[in-house]
């Protein structure tokens, strides 16, 4: 028992560090100078390599301006960076290559100005927080008459939605496309909002946990005179914040990452959110590997952040009652 148990942690944290390393380099190399990356340092400190030679006790920085068959003519810079000495000329045996760690934050801003990503992030927090509100309502909604309350075809039409699940959206996006444009909602926040404020996944989440709240509470409820909207407020959706709060960090996570949809549903720059810009900045940036690691960087940070503010409730979302028949 005590093998099984090490050699799961093991693969565990095998697996752990498979997903995050690609992470960490993006991370690193976003901090990085184009230059050391064209030259092939593609690993995780931000080396930055430059020519130096000593004189007298000191070491000085140079860049060399030619090289001759066993001397060099270089530029001597002094710690300012300004050139001190010009065209000296000095044998390549007394030139090193020294390594030196620095971190390019400027990436960082330079991405970000770039293209406006500020206007891009306005939208996508527009768009996923109203996303994430109209989810949980017609979720809370859904999932209440699927659970307790009987109806005919109730098993049918749920199970019609879950199988809904199984459809690519590439199905779809065609004939959403012919509708959106019918209705004039194309180039607008409808196009993006409207259509994805009913989550099949949500509403199954939700059932689930409706589903695991005793009788007796409901019945209680009822005989105080408690309506069904107030057994949803007052009762169920109380007891169920753990899976509500899965159910709108998801929600968000889906909607931040939204790629495909607001691709063809949005032709106006001005309502492009952060997903479909980052895919036009990759295009115009697309030789400068330290640019793109940086906004890549900063388009998934607030993911990871609210990940790790709420991993607790998911947890226990899940572990307690989210996935139970």
């Amino acid at each position: 028992m005590h093998y099984k148990k090490t050699f799961t942690y093991f693969l565990l944290f095998l697996c752990g560090i498979v997903m995050i390393v690609p992470f960490l380099w993006m991370v690193t190399t976003s901090m990085k100078s184009q230059m050391e990356v064209n030259k092939g340092n593609l690993g995780f400190l931000p080396y930055e390599r430059y020519p130096v030679f000593a004189e007298n006790g000191n070491e000085y920085r140079i860049k060399i301006v030619l090289t001759e068959a066993d001397s060099s003519y270089v530029n001597v810079f002094d710690e300012n960076g300004k050139i001190v000495r010009s065209y000296l000329k000095i044998p390549n045996k007394v030139i090193k290559d020294k390594k030196h760690i620095r971190f390019h934050i400027d990436n960082f801003v330079t991405a970000f100005n770039k293209v406006p990503f500020g206007l891009y992030f306005k939208n996508t927090l527009i768009v996923s927080f109203s996303v994430v509100l109209g989810v949980i309502i017609t979720s809370s909604l859904a999932a209440y008459a699927f659970a307790r309350m009987r109806f005919r075809g109730r098993e049918f039409l749920f199970y019609l939605f879950i199988s809904m699940m199984m459809v690519p959206q590439p199905v779809y996006l065609i004939p959403s496309y012919i509708v959106l444009n019918q209705l004039n909602w194309l180039n607008t926040y409808q196009a993006l909002i409207i259509p994805w404020l009913a989550n099949i996944f949500t509403i199954f989440l939700l059932r689930q946990q409706f589903k695991t709240i005793p009788q007796e509470l409901f019945d209680a409820a009822s005989i105080d005179g408690c309506s069904r909207w107030g057994i949803l407020w007052k009762i169920v959706l109380p007891l169920s914040k753990s899976v509500i709060a899965t159910s709108a960090i998801f929600g968000f996570i889906g909607s931040w990452n939204s790629f495909m949809w607001p691709l063809v549903m949005i032709d106006d720059p001005k309502l492009r959110v952060l997903q479909v810009g980052l895919s036009y900045f990759s295009q115009e940036a697309s030789t400068q590997t330290t640019l793109l690691m940086a906004a890549s960087t900063f388009s998934i940070l607030p993911l990871i952040i609210l990940f790790l503010l709420a991993q607790r409730q998911i947890i226990s979302s899940f572990a307690s009652s989210g996935l139970k028949g």
